[in-house]
């Protein structure tokens, strides 16, 4: 589910990229959001793909491996520079392990949040559409 966090992540990918970069996005697939989330997508992948192709600061956007491989990633696209979400550390930290690893260079960037949004997710937004609905429910 998009909201404001993400599109300020990709207008900080754009600027990173500049007029000669491509900003490429890989969504997770279905089966990692049901893996690291615990829960089923709110979107499908296809429909997350479809979305995130309209938006203007971003060049391509495909779906992820199954399963996820930093390794196919960095081979596909070899990308000079790789932003994550300033809440994503896990797989940050995993991605920046790897790389060390195999001595691939890359520069890694954490992403700043949205000045006022650090507490917007997909989550927060479900659990207050719900709220809001039982809410206004003829009792």
């Amino acid at each position: 589910m998009i909201h404001p966090g993400h599109v300020y992540l990709l207008k900080q990918a754009r600027r990173l990229a500049g007029k000669r970069g491509k900003v490429i996005v890989v969504l997770a697939t279905d089966e990692t959001i049901r893996q690291r989330k615990g829960r089923e997508p709110v979107m499908g992948e296809r429909e997350r793909l479809q979305v995130m192709s309209s938006i203007r600061y971003v060049d391509r956007v495909v779906i992820g491996y199954r399963p996820m491989s930093f390794e196919k990633v960095l081979r596909r696209f070899k990308p000079d520079v790789v932003l994550f979400g300033y809440d994503q550390t896990e797989i940050e930290r995993a991605f920046r392990e790897f790389v060390a690893s195999r001595g691939i260079r890359v520069r890694v960037v954490r992403a700043k949040a949205l000045p006022g949004t650090e507490k917007v997710s997909t989550t927060a937004i479900l659990n207050r559409a719900v709220s809001n609905a039982t809410s206004q429910r003829p009792g």
